[in-house]
């Protein structure tokens, strides 16, 4: 099996096991891999649950459609998520339930739309900053995302996801397990923040310091 066709049925399997569980929903959401010669990426208005590896939009390193259905409407925005990170091998989107919420009741900060609560979520996620409203497939979004990694990238850490405001997350990682594995604990962090009452406290920076140190934490 060739190198493409592993990572049309890895979308496949990522997608299918996002939608039983529940990340997703009807044809919310998207994923990408970056190829050697461009992109593969989920079509729109396609059910996660329910891909074809051969439907797969291809697409050219410029954007140019090569076969597949119609490439998701997301595609500036996971182009300029590869563009400004050259680590980023696979994006998701998703609508996920409790971090959509999170937005709608009010995020920790503009800068960290959560705390650091936990160990993982500090290790294995970090800051994620939220970005302002746009409509589904705005360029201007993109545009926030792409300066976003870039004043990251700027203060000497590494973004692994961005919130879309009422929208969802974006993630990124080197794979598409990975990615998943990134948007996975997101969530699960949203749904403790938004199910503690009182709010729990932050680690605090002895702690997050002593992340950094051992296990390298992007915080």
């Amino acid at each position: 099996m060739s190198i493409e066709a592993q990572l049309r049925q890895e979308i496949c399997r990522v997608g299918r096991s996002l939608f039983e569980r529940g990340y997703v929903h009807a044809t919310a959401g998207n994923i990408s891999v970056r190829t050697d010669g461009g992109f593969l990426i989920t079509p729109t208005d396609a059910c996660l649950g329910f891909l074809e590896p051969q439907r797969l939009a291809k697409v050219s390193a410029s954007g140019e459609q090569l076969g597949g259905d119609r490439a998701s409407k997301t595609l500036a925005l996971h182009r300029r998520i590869y563009a400004a990170d050259p680590q980023a091998r696979c994006v998701i989107h998703t609508h996920s339930t409790h971090l959509v919420a999170l937005t709608l009741s009010g995020v920790w900060s503009k800068d960290a739309i959560l705390p650091p609560i936990t160990p993982y979520f500090v290790m294995k996620v970090g800051r994620v900053p939220l970005i302002p409203y746009h409509r589904p497939g705005d360029p201007a979004a993109a545009a926030l995302v792409a300066d976003a990694i870039a004043r990251a990238s700027g203060r000497g850490t590494r973004l692994s996801a961005v919130m879309l405001d009422r929208l969802g997350p974006n993630v990124w990682a080197a794979t598409p397990a990975a990615a998943m594995a990134v948007l996975e604990e997101l969530e699960e962090t949203a749904r403790l923040w938004l199910l503690s009452n009182p709010r729990p406290a932050t680690l605090d920076e002895a702690a997050i310091e002593e992340l950094r140190q051992a296990f390298g934490a992007p915080w």
